[in-house]
């Protein structure tokens, strides 16, 4: 008979496998296996393992890694299938990494885990936020249908074994001021709550079955997130069904006790996060466990409660398994930075480029172009390619590098700083302009950077514990523009950031605006051949960009009335699902039932167009409002898309699913209703809106469909 505990056979049912391990741990070991950074247990063969992984667009500070651009800028692809791609790759090099760390040292040290914390699926409702650029921007349906896409990419396909675990975060209501994150109570209506936002969070528990969610660090209607009867037990356990662990944000529950004064002392607030539902701490407060339950505060059953989910996913990890029995066990080190993963990382920088602006068709410029100038403080940054929770590369291509290496040889090109981000100087530039002018054309690598928005304490230049408190570009910048245009300059503006900025008086200065995000490890390549025309632009917005700082309600407000293109009636300057390209397309022959059953999903289709002379890429977006609602409902609500490419001078026959769930309107309860009354369809290549159709998005199709 075979001495091999139970607990190490891969053959045998996972939950009688972890019993036995249960079974054989101390209480003082159980609760050791809570902590983020929990101990080896040598006479169990347990090796210890540190949780804290990051891999939000790349594996995160631990190294070497393929650096992709930004959530945000992926976000700008409307491309599910990429994102997917991107999150396999991440997951492949964390893979890596692992087992390296493992052979090297015997256990993993913070960083080094299958663990991924990401990805960051709150609603970015305010621009403000610094932390904004980790997600996928502010709609809860394009939030939950990318977000599944990236759990997919990090957790793999295989039916017995998790590639990496991915993290939901930041469960929930969270969106700054990161300021008051550790305190703050955010009021939000069961209405706004399902929504806006839990939305994306049930898709990912539901749809991708991530197998991690993240506790935020503020209150929700007045009890903390990380011990929130309501989110944890009744909507997240209770309503979804989820399965996996819950883990908190670093040093969340300490704020129980601390800031939020919500428990007398350390002990209790320990007890209260595990009872309520919080797996594993990542912090020092489950440290008091131990007293909890000398103290009659939390029982075995409590703990076995909360091991079980915490091991049931590093079982699934194969971190119990022989390596053979593991498919991703031997993944090399030597893919970490391979080519084929840059390569990836330059299409999804291409495909998150958004041209916002392109007067009289400067873009794509011209081969046949005699003279250049390339300035501005972003040209050269390489912060600017990496945002916040990055990796690090050893070809990190700037705008310049990117610029410089595209340009045709024969053109005449200078490039100079001309202007500080956010100071000014006290050199003397106006020359510069001038000269800059008397080229045929000016790229001004101008924007905000990771100096100036992130999380709580990362930001150094004009932020507020990482929000800024006003969006338009700073002053300096907007100084050397209007130089620009004074002298006549034709110039192109290439904005770097992770949130919308406000571009009203900048829109009249300069000729074209292309938006590229904190774009990754290949920015430099993939910008200057979508300004040269070698890859047309695709990208669209997924957060709407105001006009000015006024037009944004109080920031401490959780209330979605006048936030996004959903409940905003204040005309923006760039709206949602913005994005234009070189090249439109045409809609037609729009297709629709008429008339829908309760709980019928809704079937249409259309023909794309393309009678250009080069093939388009575009997304194509459907949103749909309730006409006679009796009650408030989003002005417009994206309901699918689709990011196609038509050859020049062909058609294609788009055809979309929308699901009876995603017809149906959230009244004052938070209860998810079929209304009686037409339903407005609207399809293009925007959202909804006059301001759109000026700006040049394609005439979109409607109609009207009885219910």
């Amino acid at each position: 008979m075979s001495d091999t505990p139970l607990y190490l056979n891969p053959d045998l049912d996972l939950n009688k496998r972890l019993q036995d391990l249960l079974g054989r741990m101390t209480i003082r070991e159980k609760i050791s296996q809570l902590w983020h950074d929990a101990p080896g247990i040598p006479r169990l063969g347990i090796a210890a393992y540190n949780s804290w992984s990051e891999g939000l667009h790349g594996v995160a500070r631990n190294g070497r890694a393929t650096v992709f651009p930004q959530a945000i800028g992926m976000a700008a692809t409307w491309n599910p299938d990429l994102i997917q791609r991107v999150a396999d790759v991440i997951s492949t090099e964390a893979r890596a990494k692992y087992h390296a760390a493992l052979k090297r040292n015997g256990k993993t040290d913070i960083y080094q885990g299958l663990n991924l914390w990401s990805p960051n699926i709150n609603i970015f409702r305010d621009p403000r936020w610094g932390r904004g650029q980790e997600t996928w921007g502010e709609d809860p349906y394009l939030t939950g249908t990318l977000g599944s896409a990236f759990v997919r990419g990090l957790q793999g396909d295989d039916p017995t074994h998790l590639k990496t675990a991915a993290c939901a975060k930041h469960y929930a209501v969270h969106s700054g001021p990161e300021k008051l994150r550790h305190g703050f109570d955010a009021q939000a209506s069961l209405k706004d709550l399902h929504e806006t936002y839990l939305p994306a969070f049930k898709a990912l528990v539901q749809d991708a079955k991530v197998e991690a969610v993240m506790g935020a660090y503020n209150r929700v209607n007045g009890d903390p997130a990380c011990a929130h009867p309501y989110l944890l037990g009744k909507v997240l356990r209770e309503s979804w069904g989820f399965q996996g662990h819950v883990v908190s944000d670093c040093w969340a529950i300490s704020d129980f006790d601390g800031p939020h004064s919500y428990t007398p002392n350390p002990t209790e607030s320990a007890a209260r996060a595990l009872k309520e539902g919080c797996d594993l701490e990542c912090g020092c407060r489950y440290t008091h466990l131990l007293e909890a339950h000398e103290q009659g505060l939390i029982t075995e059953e409590d703990l076995d409660r909360a091991l079980t989910r915490v091991y049931t996913t590093r079982f699934k990890l194969g971190m119990f398994d022989p390596p053979e029995r593991v498919p991703y066990a031997s993944i090399s080190p030597d893919v970490v930075g391979s080519k084929e993963h840059a390569d990836l990382a330059y299409e999804a920088a291409v495909e998150s480029v958004v041209l916002l602006r392109n007067k009289n068709n400067l873009l794509p410029i011209r081969e046949d172009i005699r003279s250049m100038f390339i300035l501005g403080p972003t040209a050269t940054s390489v912060e600017v390619l990496l945002g916040n929770y990055y990796g690090m590369n050893g070809k990190l291509t700037t705008l310049l590098e990117g610029l410089i290496g595209r340009i045709p040889e024969g053109v005449r090109t200078e490039y100079r700083t001309a202007t500080h981000v956010l100071h000014e100087t006290e050199a003397h530039t106006s020359w510069i302009f001038k000269e800059a002018a008397k080229t045929d054309v000016v790229i001004a690598c101008m924007g905000i950077t990771p100096h100036m928005e992130g999380e709580e304490g990362e930001s150094i230049d004009s932020a507020e514990n990482g929000d800024r408190t006003r969006i338009e570009l700073p002053e300096v910048q907007l100084n050397a523009l209007r130089q620009l245009s004074q002298a006549g300059a034709r110039t192109v503006l290439v904005l770097t950031g992770g949130s919308a900025v406000a571009l009203e008086e900048v829109a009249e200065l300069v000729d074209a605006i292309v938006f590229v995000w904190y774009s990754g490890q290949e920015g430099g390549r993939a910008v200057a051949d979508v300004l040269f025309g070698d890859r047309a632009p695709a990208g669209k917005l997924p957060v709407t960009f105001p006009k000015r700082t006024e037009d944004l309600p109080d920031f401490q407000n959780y209330g979605m009335a006048g936030r996004t293109y959903r409940y905003s009636e204040v005309e923006p300057l760039f709206p949602f699902g913005h994005g234009l390209t070189y090249g439109q397309v045409e809609l037609s022959d729009l297709q629709v039932p008429e008339g829908l059953q309760e709980d019928q999903s809704l079937q249409i289709s259309l023909q794309v167009s393309n009678p250009g002379p080069h093939d388009i890429t575009e997304v194509v977006q459907v949103y749909v409002r309730h006409t006679e609602a009796p009650f408030l409902v989003p002005l417009q609500q994206l309901v699918g898309f689709q990011k196609v490419t038509v050859p020049a001078g062909s058609s294609s026959t788009l055809g979309f699913e929308i699901a009876a769930e995603q017809l149906k309107a959230i009244n004052e309860d938070g209860e998810a209703i079929w209304l009686q009354g037409p339903l407005e369809l609207t399809v293009g290549t925007c959202s909804p809106g006059q301001r759109g159709l000026d700006l040049g998005a394609t005439s979109p199709l409607t109609a009207r469909i009885a219910r």
